[in-house]
């Protein structure tokens, strides 16, 4: 196995008036970069397989795991219970993410899928309410939390992970394989609870349909893991592990502790912290609208079959997952700042119109879920890249972690619950158009804010190059060092 080119190698390099200056360059192997970024991807797909699927049968599991009574109140505790998984995010973030800064982002990052596996496999076992009553539901909570503490740590580590590995002159690129990973496992997601509902129809997955998505977590946990630890630690953090070790010397170097990375982060950090958090809010919102709320949303707001809301977003994500890597490279080339702008302007002014089209079925839904896609593609090829960017290297996990998922608890997962709720208190099936645009507004006032990081060094990381970025590096820096 190839092994990453660190901790940075370093060579003298003279200034164009002639002073000289340490220079720090990552040179780091193509092959062991394309291995990264598999396997994070790949990783993500998985664990966003599993936290989603419970999206997908939210109407099927509200009849499964509730007490009956109305149709709305099944659906709204269902809902509360997708959303009860965000509340512990952040705990999972403070855990996860100061560990990741402290042992390691590959070890962290294969003990997140592992607990999401066991999460999703074990609520595939739990009997119906019909079987054990008040139990169920409290079961289901339980799992539910360790879905959410496992994920308070996986994205952000996996883009931490992939944006250490990566060139700056490509990160972009690299990075928009994550969210292709977390397409990939929606679409899985979808598919098989699709395919699933069409042959044994709905009796039949209320009866024992429902659990086999969460069982196939058991295996594909499995393989995950085994993805991860044949990994090798990134470039910056053995950088920053060399720096440590120098430390001794005289040398100061930033270290969070377990115990006192919440508070750190807050007080050296906050307003990255803050500007993060706006926008994740911003992000999060709309990707959970379209993505997890809008097969709901068509089958109990516009009453069309389930399998033909799963139909419409299997079609808008496929044709995300073709343009999600371009958006990408789009984003090395023109920043991105102009990016992110353009998909938040695009929510602002197109979730209305969408939404209406959405309601008039047939092509006119597709072409509604579309507009909607391009706006979210542009915001998912490009976020995996700006976000570890905001921190520095000492603290690039754990402060991604607890910023990202201090908003995704306040807000994301809160997406279907009120989107839910404001339609059965006003009785417009266009609310939710209105609270995406609202998010888009805190969207722009936050790319307004941050600082172009395109193609530059990664904060408190030395140029980072590979062997075919075709960057002029010194000259003794270009073979590999180990």
């Amino acid at each position: 196995m190839d092994q990453p080119s660190l901790p940075a190698a370093e060579e003298p390099f003279t200034d164009p008036e002639g002073q000289s200056e340490r220079h720090q360059v990552v040179m780091t192997d193509e092959r062991a970069v394309r291995r990264a970024v598999k396997a994070a991807a790949l990783g993500n797909a998985m664990e966003w397989f599993d936290f989603c699927i419970y999206s997908y049968m939210a109407a099927t599991l509200g009849h499964v795991f509730f007490p009956s009574s109305n149709q709305t109140v099944q659906l709204l505790a269902s809902f509360a219970t997708f959303a009860v998984a965000f509340i512990v995010r952040p705990f999972g973030a403070v855990v996860f993410g100061t560990m990741g800064d402290r042992i390691g982002r590959k070890k962290v990052l294969a003990l997140t899928i592992l607990l999401m596996a066991f999460g999703t496999f074990a609520i595939g076992l739990l009997p119906p309410y019909a079987a054990i009553g008040f139990w169920a539901p409290v079961l289901l909570i339980f799992f539910r939390l360790v879905q959410g503490f496992s994920t308070g740590g996986e994205y952000c580590g996996a883009a931490t992970f992939i944006a250490e590995y990566a060139p700056d002159r490509r990160r972009g690129h690299y990075c928009s394989f994550l969210e292709l990973g977390t397409l990939v496992g929606y679409v899985c997601g979808a598919g098989v609870v699709t395919a699933l509902t069409a042959v044994v129809g709905t009796a039949g997955m209320a009866d024992w349909g429902w659990r086999i998505p969460f069982l196939v977590a058991g295996p594909l946990g499995l393989v995950g893991l085994y993805l991860r630890l044949r990994l090798e630690e990134t470039p910056a953090f053995l950088k920053l592990e060399a720096d440590s070790r120098r430390a001794a010397n005289g040398t100061h170097v930033e270290r969070v502790s377990a115990t006192s990375g919440f508070a750190h982060i807050f007080r050296h950090h906050l307003p990255t912290v803050v500007l993060c958090i706006g926008l994740v809010a911003a992000y999060n919102i709309v990707h959970y609208m379209l993505l997890s709320y809008m097969p709901t949303y068509l089958s109990s707001e516009l009453g069309y079959s389930k399998t033909y809301g799963l139909v419409i977003l299997i079609v808008v994500m496929i044709c995300l997952m073709l343009v999600i890597n371009p958006v990408g490279r789009l984003s090395d080339r023109v920043g991105r700042r102009s990016v992110l702008m353009t998909g938040m302007v695009g929510f602002f002014f197109l979730s209305l119109p969408s939404f209406l089209l959405i309601g008039q079925g047939g092509f006119l839904a597709i072409t509604g879920g579309l507009l909607l896609g391009l706006s979210l593609v542009c915001l998912l090829g490009t976020m995996p890249a700006a976000l570890p960017a905001l921190f520095p290297t000492q603290v690039r996990y754990g402060g991604l972690a607890i910023s990202y998922n201090i908003s995704a608890s306040s807000f994301a997962g809160s997406t279907p619950l009120v989107a839910t709720a404001l339609i059965g208190a006003t009785g417009n099936t266009l609310v939710p158009a209105y609270y995406a645009m609202t998010a888009a507004l805190v969207g722009m006032v936050a790319v307004l804010c941050m600082k172009e990081t395109a193609r530059q060094p990664l904060d408190g990381s030395p140029p980072a190059v590979t062997s075919g970025d075709g960057e002029r590096v010194p000259a003794s820096t270009s073979s590999r060092r180990t």
